[in-house]
């Protein structure tokens, strides 16, 4: 698709839906549209449904963590229309507290998805039926996608030979495993590594 039609379609739905579209772009040959959170399963429903764009397959969902912004997530969505050959991607950004929308009753696909970011980022999306988390242990503590979550976590799970079942405990890590020095193996590195003291003895 062009981007004289890209900028078209961008106009068009500006046009058609000027509450819910708050900026227009495009990038790699396609149509970004930033919205409303509010308006969210709106504009969503009236690009399934409009004949100019009849984006009646929801490809994705997903979201961008941004912890020094006052909206802190981007919540994207992926949509391609298969009778336009056109694709977009929907774009909102969202403080930590708000509640978006769910796409369900548009898209029932959306449910696994809208879990999956629930899960990983914490942002609740109302009127989804059934939001647990889909990726993670019962009782898992915090969103690991965010980028203030610890690399490590903060359980770990084993199986205890004495007690013959799954525990729980808090991460324990040595100290030297949370120094790096980020320095290519090739390019030699300053400290001593376990059995360089042999090679020492040999000369």
């Amino acid at each position: 698709m062009t981007n004289e039609a890209l900028r078209e379609l961008a106009e068009y739905v500006s046009e058609r839906m000027p509450d819910a579209v708050r900026a227009t772009s495009i990038t790699h040959g396609e149509l970004n549209v930033e919205i409303s959170a509010s308006e969210a399963a709106t504009f969503i429903e009236f690009l399934k449904s409009d004949r100019s764009c009849l984006f009646s397959t929801m490809v994705d969902i997903t979201a961008v963590d941004w912890p020094q912004r006052e909206r802190r997530f981007d919540v994207v969505w992926h949509f391609l229309s298969m009778y336009r050959n056109h694709r977009i991607r929907v774009k909102a950004a969202v403080r930590e507290e708000d509640i978006v929308p769910s796409i369900v009753e548009i898209h029932p696909s959306a449910g696994w998805f809208e879990r999956e970011v629930y899960d990983m980022f914490g942002v609740i999306f109302s009127g989804n039926p059934d939001l647990r988390r889909i990726l993670t242990d019962y009782g898992f503590r915090g969103h690991p996608l965010r980028k203030d979550f610890p690399t490590t976590g903060y359980t770990e799970v084993r199986f205890d030979d004495e007690l013959k079942r799954v525990v729980y405990e808090p991460v324990k890590l040595v100290q030297e495993y949370r120094q790096f020095d980020f320095m290519s193996p090739w390019e030699g590195a300053d400290y001593i590594l376990p059995g360089d003291e042999k090679a020492e003895e040999k000369a």
